[in-house]
């Protein structure tokens, strides 16, 4: 089912899910700001899915106390004013302890650094990877409220520059959306790339939703690049890369994590993207992922578990709902501290789906501690509410996203660091 066929669906559903018609008086409700529309649209459906199927495994295994974890979602469509505002309504009118959103870094930048943080409301993103995120902590901006289940790009950008390398790639353009997750990501590619010996022919920002970006895509071609680096997001990917393509450039790409897409793939043509590689949040498989996997596409209604932001969306709702039983309330500060608590080290092991989610609950209530490990695998929130792990790297064949390898986050750090 195609996203544009799943919105209504998906905007009934959850209608549904937070009806005051079928919500108890001790319900939780969480606010979730995603992209169910604008360029990001595929990925906020996703994850809104995503996040409403952990909720629902949550209350399934009997809830907090009894009372039901429920989400009030709201549409940012891919603008950071349209998430203030709802963010604010959220956190102002609904008196919300946590949001859960947004998926892209310049949704999720303004609403904790205009709502969230200042409110000390907790905020958890699934997918935003701007290294602006980790700057704001460590500057003391957050108020500590801060988390994301997704890696920094000041790693993803080094290990693409290094998948890249690998593949004979030496000379490259790229193209790249023009805000804080695009110029981040291509400033730390272009160091790593560098540094490994590559030389970047043009660099190319782009302002989104244009009907055409053929100046763009020519402007890219000057040098005679090996290949793009496409930094962005499936429905303006898809446009670029058929001007690239109808413009002589050469048809072999670098794709950042979202551009894994059914529908950029289908947009473009797979027959032009045999030579396409790409990077991703890796995962470390465990039972969590296992369960995803097998039950999502049908909770979902047809949205494949690959699909971006998917997997650990999951992960961000379910991390949420162990975090506000372990703090017994609904209450930001508690659920703040809760939140490294239901993932740390020592914990009993529990995975995603009703029956894990009993097991955690009880042991929770017994006071006993828990460690959630995910669809993405088990992680941990540092300092600043960033996780490590793998990345993913990818090719498209035959239309297909296939997995080729995997660099770990030490391997990444090392190269980084220029060791």
């Amino acid at each position: 089912m195609r996203p544009s066929h799943l919105l209504a669906a998906l905007f009934t559903t959850l209608a549904a899910s937070t009806s005051p018609a079928l919500s108890a008086d001790c319900d939780i409700t969480v606010g979730l700001v995603m992209e169910l529309t604008g360029p990001a649209g595929e990925y906020g459906q996703a994850g809104a899915k995503s996040v409403e199927m952990a909720f629902r495994d949550i209350n399934d295994a009997g809830g907090v106390g009894g009372c039901k974890v429920v989400a009030d979602t709201r549409d940012s469509q891919s603008q950071g004013n349209v998430a203030v505002d709802q963010a604010t309504q959220l956190v102002n009118i609904k008196k919300v302890p946590v949001i859960i959103g947004g998926i892209i870094s310049s949704v999720s930048i303004p609403i904790l650094t205009s709502v969230t943080a200042p409110a000390g409301v907790v905020q958890v993103s699934p997918a935003s990877s701007s290294p602006t995120l980790t700057a704001l902590g460590r500057d003391g901006k957050t108020n500590g409220v801060f988390f994301r289940t997704i890696t920094s790009d000041a790693l993803q950008g080094t290990a693409a520059a290094k998948y890249a390398i690998d593949q004979g790639l030496k000379k490259i353009a790229i193209i790249n959306v023009n805000n804080d997750f695009g110029v981040n990501m291509v400033r730390e590619f272009k160091t790593a790339y560098e540094k490994l010996g590559g030389t970047i022919t043009t660099t190319t920002p782009y302002n989104e939703k244009q009907s055409s970006y053929a100046s763009e895509a020519s402007a890219a071609m000057a040098g005679e690049p090996d290949a793009l680096y496409l930094v962005s997001t499936p429905v303006d990917g898809a446009t670029i890369a058929r001007a690239w393509i109808s413009g002589g450039g050469k048809q072999t790409f670098l794709l950042n994590d979202g551009m894994n897409s059914k529908d950029f793939i289908e947009s473009v043509g797979a027959q032009y993207l045999e030579n396409a590689y790409g990077t991703s949040s890796g995962t470390s498989p465990t039972a969590s992922t296992e369960y995803f996997n097998a039950n999502y596409e049908a909770f979902s209604g047809g949205i494949a578990p690959s699909a971006p932001a998917a997997d650990r969306s999951y992960d961000a709702g379910a991390i949420v709902g162990l975090a506000i039983a372990k703090a017994g309330k609904s209450d930001a500060a508690a659920i703040k501290t809760a939140m490294r608590e239901v993932v740390a080290e020592g914990g009993t092991p529990i995975h995603a789906g009703k029956q894990e989610f009993v097991k955690a609950l009880a042991l929770i209530k017994e006071g006993k501690p828990v460690k959630y490990e995910g669809v993405i695998g088990p992680v941990s929130f540092d300092q600043y509410g960033d996780i490590t792990g793998p990345f993913r790297l990818w090719k498209i064949t035959n239309g297909e996203v296939t997995t080729v390898g995997e660099l770990s986050s030490e391997e990444v750090g090392k190269l980084k660091d220029g060791k």
